[in-house]
């Protein structure tokens, strides 16, 4: 018999994930998070309670504060790193942690006290295998000026380095560790195949796809506190930092004005509508197709992240703000 068959589950404290919490539902835990949201709130009989939104890399959980409400609101902010103990249950069609009567229910962390790669979600794909795909598309440019274009950055150390680690966004559009490289390869390749059925610029639109976010490199920085804006991303947005990044090196390279041009088009378009955050509304048939792909799987990839993350396998999935919907599960019997 193991130490653990001995032990009540109760005592359950080995290390846990949000995904985790589904197999210990009426368990008592222990679990490092990060606050997302906060807000006190009163009950008819004036009585506080606080209720919380806390995260980790695999996902949100809510958890309810019923004892030491009115103190943790003050000791808390977004972005806190807590270890948190309470009881795990199944309220309101959600999952959710009741704290501990104890003042020690949640306790701050230093920096120290916790590894903050629980914080930064990774790319579920092999990113060696995503690597390898972005270098097949490199390889199959013919035009030679994009093709140097696409050797200068991808074939420099520093910026690949920093290329196949960056996230693509900060909470929705592939915002994970990898989630960049992920996100432009995924468009790239889609965006080929569609160069088979049009009469277009298919080296531009390949090159456009895969550098339409190079931008982002600049624009985001992974910390312990998790994903980051840099400054210089909140001053300039990736759209701004990558057409300047192309041009530079475009003119570094000695490659035409036109095709540092187009580029410079798809990079500023690629948002698609000018209330959007586009500079300006795509205006060749290599912008438009980069637009409507790389819109069409950076909503993909939230629907399949909302669907992964619902606490049910069937009906209907939670509202999401970023899609502006429910999600259909399958799975439930058809009202009659």
């Amino acid at each position: 018999m193991k130490l653990g068959d001995l032990m009540p589950r109760d005592l359950l404290k080995q290390e846990l994930f949000v995904q985790d919490l589904k197999s210990h539902i009426n368990d008592n835990v222990e679990i490092i998070l990060k606050v997302r949201s906060k807000k006190l709130q009163e009950t008819k009989d004036s009585k506080k309670f606080l209720i919380m939104t806390l995260e980790d890399r695999t996902g949100t959980v809510r958890a309810v504060d019923w004892y030491n409400a009115e103190l943790n609101d003050q000791r808390l902010k977004e972005g806190t790193v807590v270890r948190v103990k309470g009881r795990v249950v199944f309220f309101e069609n959600r999952i959710q942690i009741n704290l501990d009567n104890d003042y020690g229910a949640i306790k701050i962390l230093k920096d120290d006290e916790y590894d903050y790669t629980k914080f930064v979600a990774q790319s579920k794909k092999d990113l060696e295998v995503l690597k390898k795909k972005l270098f097949v598309l490199l390889d199959q440019v013919k035009d030679q000026h994009y093709k140097k274009l696409l050797k200068a950055f991808f074939e420099d150390k520093e910026f690949s380095e920093k290329f196949f680690r960056s996230p693509a966004g900060m909470r929705v559009h592939h915002a994970y560790i990898g989630g960049l490289l992920e996100h432009s390869v995924t468009v790239a390749e889609i965006c080929r195949e569609i160069s088979k059925y049009y009469s277009l610029d298919r080296d531009l639109l390949i090159t456009g796809a895969l550098l339409h976010d190079v931008g982002k490199v600049e624009e985001y920085k992974i910390t312990e506190s998790g994903i980051e804006v840099t400054t210089e991303g909140e001053l300039k947005g990736h759209i701004a930092i990558g057409a300047a990044m192309i041009r530079e090196m475009g003119k570094k390279l000695s490659i035409p004005e036109h095709k540092i041009l187009e580029l410079e088009h798809i990079i500023l378009s690629h948002h698609g509508e000018l209330e959007w955050g586009s500079p300006v509304v795509p205006k060749t048939i290599e912008a438009l197709i980069v637009h409507h792909v790389e819109n069409l799987d950076s909503k993909i990839a939230r629907f399949i992240e909302v669907i992964e993350s619902s606490e049910t396998d069937q009906g209907w999935t939670e509202y999401d703000k970023n899609l502006g919907r429910r999600i259909f599960l399958r799975g439930e019997v058809t009202d009659e």
